[in-house]
């Protein structure tokens, strides 16, 4: 069940990114006023917008329908892992389930458009005519070139609004207990958005690995491994001046890797335990 559920939400994803394909089609809304206005395409377009948006809401509800029905005789327990928090969802309801559907898929969301918004922040210096830069700052739209410190704390801001609006709802489905106060409800909120930014511990230290076997293994000429590699470059650079190279052999990157690890992986659970064991907590027990 895990798996379906994993496979569902990359499906569901798939669907959001090609519904907001749609607006940067330049064939789509083009006019004949222009030299692509001419072009048209050699064939119809089988899905409309709203079709694709109708299809990944219905997606949401059916799947919510299928761990309704399968969850409980499968002894499964969907759970959403916040980093410093897994909220454990009653499949046997069906709003139950229809909660988790839709906080699952919106959960997925928001760590990608969050992992677009860092690589637009790290490579905010890069050329708009790299075509993977093009395609991150297009799903991210404006949000994609306002200024670093506010792109920064952005995502604490939505990300604390956003728990605080469906928290009566999982109150409601026993996903969790009320908040003791609106000041633990903000609280919560933080180290909800502080889940994004450690999920970075994936990002970066991937990009860093492909990096460093592209620099030593000739993979071919792609725009993916040339983006990959100007990311890395710019995670290097405050590394720079570093003796981290021995022989021919590179470690920045392997250091850079184990530097972000330490941070947003380990130092994160040595902190919930020390929390956990002085008896401080956010979340009512």
């Amino acid at each position: 069940m895990s798996s379906i559920d994993l496979l569902l939400n990359i499906a569901s994803v798939l669907l959001w990114l090609n519904w907001r394909s749609f607006a940067f089609d330049p064939l789509l809304k083009s006019t004949p006023a222009t030299l692509v206005g001419t072009l048209k395409r050699a064939e119809p377009y089988r899905l409309k917008r709203w079709q694709v948006l109708g299809s990944l809401g219905l997606l949401l509800f059916l799947r919510a329908v299928l761990y309704w029905q399968l969850g409980t005789a499968a002894d499964w327990t969907p759970k959403i892992d916040l980093a410093l928090v897994v909220l454990p969802f009653r499949i046997n309801f069906f709003e139950s389930a229809l909660l988790y559907s839709l906080v699952s898929f919106a959960r997925a969301l928001a760590v990608l458009y969050f992992w677009f918004l860092a690589l637009a922040f790290v490579n905010r210096d890069m050329a708009e005519s790299e075509p993977l830069h093009k395609l991150v700052r297009l799903q991210l739209g404006r949000v994609g070139r306002l200024p670093r410190l506010v792109q920064f704390f952005l995502p604490v801001v939505l990300v604390t609004l956003a728990w605080m609006s469906i928290h009566p709802f999982l109150v409601h489905a026993g996903v969790i207990t009320p908040a003791l106060s609106w000041t633990h409800l903000f609280g919560q909120g933080l180290l909800v958005s502080a889940a994004l930014y450690f999920s970075l511990k994936y990002l970066f230290p991937l990009c860093l690995l492909i990096h460093l076997i592209i620099s030593y293994v000739y993979v071919g000429r792609s725009p993916v491994w040339d983006y990959v590699s100007a990311t890395s470059q710019r995670l290097l650079s405050p590394l720079s001046g570093l003796p981290l190279r021995f022989a021919r052999i590179d470690f920045g990157p392997v250091i850079a890797a184990v530097v972000i690890l330490v941070l947003l992986d380990a130092l994160p659970k040595y902190l919930l335990l020390k929390a956990a064991q002085s008896g401080s907590h956010v979340w009512p027990q």
